[in-house]
């Protein structure tokens, strides 16, 4: 689920809450990257909210994967043009998510930080805005509502 400069057309899609070692190891394989200087994570996590007076106990996450895949893809490319960043990686849940447990990660590459930084804002902003994903609520006493994203 790695994307670069030189991406191939896998999935960002895995099933299931993101394993913490997922992140570790791009961390790892970027040591060898000894151009860059700065590596921006965004980690997001299931909440549990509480609406209207109910306590979200997970996310069910739903996708149309061959066309999300192919919006990350334009999102991809226009921010490794936008920036001056060396590589992105990104990797979405579908399915079952426990709150507390991670749901979306992307790593930014960059020489410098700023331009890191504002390449992994604009990544999470616009996966957040534009990738046909859907979030189903799912409160403790099994009732559901679909998740609204706040800006």
């Amino acid at each position: 689920m790695s994307e670069s400069k030189d991406h191939n057309s896998k999935s960002i899609f895995i099933q299931g809450p993101i394993p913490p070692e997922k992140i570790t190891h791009w961390l790892q394989h970027h040591q060898s990257h000894d151009t860059n200087g700065a590596h921006d994570i965004f980690i997001g996590q299931v909440r549990a909210d509480e609406v209207d007076g109910k306590k979200v106990s997970y996310i069910d996450y739903t996708a149309y994967v061959d066309m999300a895949d192919k919006v990350y893809q334009q999102i991809h490319n226009e921010t490794l043009s936008k920036f001056k960043i060396t590589c992105i990686h990104t990797v979405h849940s579908l399915g079952k998510v426990n709150s507390g447990h991670i749901s979306l990660a992307v790593m930014v590459s960059a020489p410098h930080r700023q331009e890191c930084f504002a390449a992994c804002i604009e990544m999470v902003e616009r996966i957040k805005k534009e990738l046909p994903v859907w979030g189903k609520e799912v409160f403790e006493d099994h009732t559901t509502a679909w998740k609204e994203n706040k800006y």
